[in-house]
Order: C-alpha cells, then structure tokens, then sequence
C-alpha cells in the first residue's frame, strides 16, 4: 500500500483508491473510493494541529485492520494506492494522506509510503505531513 495524488501515474498492476471527500471531475475509469478515510468538514477550515487532532478522533473510530483489509478487498490483487488532491512535490502542501501513513504505522506497524518517494519515509516522516510535524525518516 502507498499513497499518491488524484494525477499521478502509476504502473498497471497499482490502482488509485481515493480518500478524498470528492474526485476530479473527469477522472477516466478504474478507480476506487473509500471515502472511510475521508477528513470531516473540517478539512480546510482549521489549523494543521487542529486538523490533526480532529482527524485522529474520525481514526480512533475506525478498526485498522479492517479499513486494511477492506482496502486490499477493493485493489483485488493490484496494489492500494491512496490518493488525494495535494501534489507530492509540494512539501508545503501537507494533507491527510501522510496523517493516515501515521496512523497506520503506529496502529499495525504497515510502512505506507508516498509513491514516487518512497526513500523520504513513511508514518511520521511521511513527505505529505505538514513540515513541522515530521520526524527524521530512521534507516
């Protein structure tokens, strides 16, 4: 599993699951939505430390290991790709997608990275955290 951007491009065998609140308009076919994961109405109306906190509350909610396996359900047998609109090449552009790498490294211990960028880390050093929430990625 990895996470990505609604426009990136990506091999066959991965497939784009947003968790995103919408999609691009226009989005050619062969997608999927887990909108589970989705941030509340919040998502661009607050801090990034309040966002934080909020969307940590929405995740204590939700079993890791079934939002996992509910994933893998809808990738088949290609590999999860986690997409939201922010570009991965825009450190100052944080979003919820390095939130949910967090989550899930410090919940199940899963290493979720952004594809593309995989050397940068994962959980709380995942590249799309907001800057100042980043730990040093560890060898």
């Amino acid at each position: 599993m990895k996470t990505g951007y609604w426009f990136g491009k990506y091999p066959e065998d991965h497939i784009k699951i947003g968790i995103s609140r919408g999609q691009p308009r226009g989005m050619a076919a062969g997608y999927r939505l887990f909108r589970t994961l989705a941030p509340g109405s919040y998502f661009n109306s607050v801090s990034a430390e309040e966002y934080r906190t909020r969307y940590f509350i929405q995740l204590s909610e939700l079993d890791p290991a079934k939002v996992v396996q509910d994933i893998k359900n809808l990738a088949g047998d290609r590999t999860p790709v986690l997409v939201c609109f922010e570009h991965p090449a825009k450190p100052a552009d944080w979003c919820h997608r390095g939130f949910v790498s967090a989550w899930l490294h410090d919940t199940l211990r899963l290493e979720v990275p952004e594809y593309g960028y995989e050397q940068e880390g994962f959980g709380w050093s995942h590249p799309k955290l907001p800057i100042n929430m980043r730990l040093p990625a560890t060898e």
